[in-house]
């Protein structure tokens, strides 16, 4: 999975030209390296009018990610239930029941501590959703101002989702690459997916990475 934001595209027939630009330039990594499998492409909608989410939408895009919950919570609402959402920003426990009560949240990214997972399980269980598929964050550059498990704290949040929160599903890891050394960043998520599967005897190609922004996705997808 990577990201990609609309910023700076105008109405009209903008929105959908910008997809359809990144898409071919995906198209051209998979093909150039031989990647079996296309990425997920996540569409960063946040602070972004619903407007344009829905010239997104119409262009064929399904997969939008949020940043913050009320603003997640207002789009969801008006915009089509087929859309598949992504919670990517920082999350605190007393939101964790607003989060989890979207029906068609399909992945929340950015579970970075134990007491966040227990929150969310919590959560599940008040409202009564039987599941919810989570990525673990892991702060792979360690700078302070992001948020994530380091990666000596990742293999413990991993372990408290598979053993202490039924209601949670494991489906990989997520980073936020660093600027100035995404390569760096993208390699050591790697290499905490295969310590993960080892430890926990799962295999590691069933993980999923979540990484890379609009001026890196190229090379977290090589």
């Amino acid at each position: 999975p990577l990201d990609s934001s609309f910023s700076g595209c105008q109405m009209s027939n903008e929105v959908a030209k910008a997809l359809a630009l990144v898409q071919s330039r995906i198209a051209a990594v998979v093909s150039r390296c031989n990647i079996p499998k296309s990425p997920r492409l996540v569409a960063v909608s946040k602070l972004q009018p619903v407007l344009a989410l829905q010239e997104a939408y119409d262009a064929g895009q399904r997969d939008f990610g949020e940043n913050y919950v009320q603003e997640l919570q207002e789009k969801s609402a008006v915009l089509p239930r087929d859309i598949r959402w992504h919670f990517i920003g920082p999350l605190q426990s007393n939101k964790c029941k607003a989060v989890v009560a979207i029906p068609n949240l399909a992945l929340l990214e950015t579970v970075h501590s134990i007491k966040i997972a227990t929150a969310l399980q919590k959560a599940c269980v008040a409202i009564q959703r039987e599941s919810l598929a989570v990525l673990v964050q892991v702060n792979t550059s360690a700078e302070e101002t992001k948020s994530g498990a380091s990666l000596s704290d990742c293999l413990d949040v991993v372990g408290h989702v598979l053993t202490a929160c039924p209601r949670l599903q494991f489906r990989g890891l997520m980073t936020i690459g660093s600027p100035d050394s995404p390569q760096q960043d993208f390699k050591a998520l790697s290499d905490c997916r295969d310590a993960v599967a080892q430890r926990f005897s799962i295999d590691a190609q069933s993980l999923e990475l979540s990484m890379g922004m609009s001026g890196d996705f190229e090379e977290a997808i090589a």
